[in-house]
C-alpha cells in the first residue's frame, strides 16, 4: 500500500538494534497532516492526495490558497488507491512501521556561491612555485578556435546547495507513535528543521531467501572429495 507524510528533520543520532550493533539514524517529526485535497481518475486524471502541514497566519497567505485551504506545507502525493482518504483526515507518524522503505526528500544546506574546489572537488595547483595568484581557479575550459564555445554541463563556480534532494531506498529503523517520531537509517537532505516529505520508495526490495545449499555440480562435488584439485586448493 502507498503511504506518504509531510515532517521534520531533527537531527541525526544513533540506536542499538537487537544485536547490540550501533545504527545512525535520522529522526523525523512526522505529522499531523491533514488531507486537504483528494484527486481522482475520473475528474482530474489521477488520483492524489494533497497534505496540508502546519498552520499559518492568514495574513501570509495569498487569496487563492485562502480559498483552498488554510494550510502551509502543501504537498501532493499520487497514489494508485485513495479510497481510504477523505478530506479531513489525519496522518501521524503510524502510517510507516518499522522494516518499511521509504524515499525522503528535502532541500540541502545553502553554501552560498562557492568555487570549483568546493562546489565539484577539482584539483588545486602546487603551492611551491610558479602558480601565481591562481592557485584555486578553475583553470582551461577546453579549446579556443574549435568548437569556440563551452559545453554544456562544464564545472564551475556558481551556487551550491539549496536544492531539492531525494535519498531512495532507506529503510525505516523504528517509528515512535506517542512522539510522532519516525527513525529512518542513513541522512537525509536539509538542516534541522527543515520540512521533508516522506513516501514509500520506488525502488523494488525483493525479499532475502535462505542461504544457498550445496551444489548439485558434479565438478564442484568431485572437487570437494578430492583436494589435490585447483577449485578445492584456492578454498
Amino acid at each position: 500500500m502507498q503511504k506518504a507524510i509531510i515532517g521534520k528533520k531533527i537531527g541525526m543520532t544513533q540506536i542499538f538494534d537487537e544485536t547490540g550493533r550501533v545504527v545512525p539514524v535520522t529522526l523525523i517529526q512526522a505529522g499531523p497532516c491533514t488531507v486537504v485535497q483528494k484527486k481522482t481518475a475520473e475528474k482530474d486524471g489521477y488520483n492524489a492526495i494533497q497534505l496540508g502541514y502546519e498552520t499559518v497566519p492568514e495574513r501570509k497567505l495569498t487569496k487563492p490558497e485562502l480559498g483552498h485551504q488554510k494550510k502551509a506545507g502543501i504537498e501532493e502525493f499520487q497514489m494508485e488507491d485513495c479510497s481510504k482518504y477523505e478530506v479531513g483526515d489525519k496522518l501521524n507518524a503510524d502510517v510507516f512501521a518499522a522494516g518499511d522503505f521509504v524515499d525522503v526528500t528535502g532541500i540541502s544546506k545553502g553554501h552560498g556561491y562557492q568555487g570549483v574546489i568546493k562546489r565539484h572537488g577539482a584539483s588545486r595547483l602546487k603551492e611551491t612555485h610558479g602558480t601565481g595568484p591562481v592557485h584555486r581557479h578553475a583553470g582551461s575550459m577546453g579549446s579556443g578556435t574549435d568548437p569556440a564555445r563551452i559545453f554544456k554541463g562544464k564545472i564551475g563556480a556558481g551556487q551550491m546547495g539549496n536544492e531539492q534532494v531525494t535519498v531512495l531506498n532507506l529503510d525505516v529503523v523504528k517509528v515512535d507513535t506517542e512522539l510522532g517520531l519516525i527513525a529512518v537509517r542513513g541522512a537525509i537532505p536539509g538542516p534541522k528543521g527543515g520540512v521533508v516529505f516522506v513516501k514509500n520508495t520506488v525502488k523494488h526490495n525483493a525479499e532475502k531467501k535462505g542461504a544457498a545449499g550445496i551444489s548439485n555440480n558434479p565438478q564442484k562435488a568431485s572437487a570437494r572429495v578430492n583436494p589435490q584439485k585447483a577449485s578445492a586448493r584456492n578454498k
